[in-house]
């Protein structure tokens, strides 16, 4: 029983020392596989062309939150997500940065500054904005008291309807949801259901003059529906760290766009020691036959 790690050089001295420690064998890459046999498990991001090579493979373990780029696995093997504590916090961190920034303006303070031009915008207090996040799990959990703290109203949509600290709203009450909503944060799950969920319809729901934070998945949105919004005036900015495709083309009209700030998909970047530490906790957990941390429901997307 051993796991193949198929992920960047820089994270495998990590996971490596961590494997050796815990006793739970591990093998650095396919060409380093003499009898596939032994593979129970893989860690990759983008998994092996062939996986029906191992035919004691019995996990496919993401090195990173997301899984919507996986493909169909073999009957019987299960997927898994990384849990990772600094995940959350840094994509908590992320969210924060754009929200304060389209908050406090911070699009027109750079448009301006790239012409030289001082002037000052109206400045609004924290607890005169509404904040809408859609995704109401682990992070947007974690970003919603972040965001109560700092003043915002804060309020949440989730398809779980767990209960948080903040008004949460079904996904049947999106309409509502979106009425109440001055700055929209996405931090969805890509599914079939939310595939294009920030498009004309969205906006036009929002009151006139919203912002948009984006650290979903690229595909959430539509650009053109993005475009016309901005040009309406029915959205104000939008602050994105993920794009479809990525990266953008250099002469995509986003990258030009002033009321557009992008970022190259780094709100979180999994830290190496956590990764190794879920990746171990899922071997123990097929060793003894018990649930595995971050297994994903294929049917749900997450």
């Amino acid at each position: 029983m051993a796991l193949l790690f198929v992920s960047t050089a820089a994270r495998l001295p990590v996971w490596q020392a961590m494997f050796d420690k815990a006793g739970i064998p591990m093998i650095a890459g396919e060409a380093a596989v003499t009898d596939p046999a032994e593979v129970t498990a893989i860690a990759c991001w983008i998994p092996p062309a062939d996986l029906t090579r191992y035919p004691n493979l019995r996990v496919v373990l993401s090195v990173g939150a997301g899984v919507d780029h996986f493909p169909p696995l073999p009957e019987g093997v299960a997927l898994v997500r990384t849990l990772a504590p600094g995940i959350e916090a840094m994509v908590r961190d992320w969210t924060l940065m754009a929200t304060l920034m389209l908050h406090r303006d911070m699009p027109t303070y750079l448009q301006q500054a790239s012409r030289g031009l001082w002037q000052s915008q109206p400045v609004r207090l924290a607890s005169d904005r509404r904040v809408g996040i859609m995704g109401m799990g682990r992070i947007g959990g974690l970003v919603a008291s972040s965001l109560t703290a700092l003043g915002f109203e804060v309020a949440g949509m989730s398809r779980s309807g767990r209960k948080r600290a903040v008004p949460i709203f079904p996904a049947d009450r999106l309409d509502e949801f979106l009425a109440r909503t001055d700055l929209l944060i996405c931090l969805l799950p890509l599914t079939e259901e939310t595939r294009g969920i920030l498009g004309r319809r969205t906006f036009a729901a929002l009151p006139r003059g919203a912002g948009l934070v984006h650290a979903g998945r690229g595909p959430h949105l539509d650009p053109e529906a993005l475009r016309d919004a901005l040009d309406a005036g029915q959205l104000s900015g939008a602050i994105l760290d993920v794009t479809d495709p990525e990266p953008l083309p250099q002469d995509h009209w986003m990258w030009r766009d002033p009321r557009i700030v992008i970022t190259p998909h780094v709100a979180a970047q999994t830290d190496a020691a956590e990764g190794a530490a879920h990746a171990i906790a899922v071997m123990r957990a097929l060793q003894e036959g018990a649930p595995l941390p971050g297994q994903v429901d294929r049917a749900l997307g997450y």
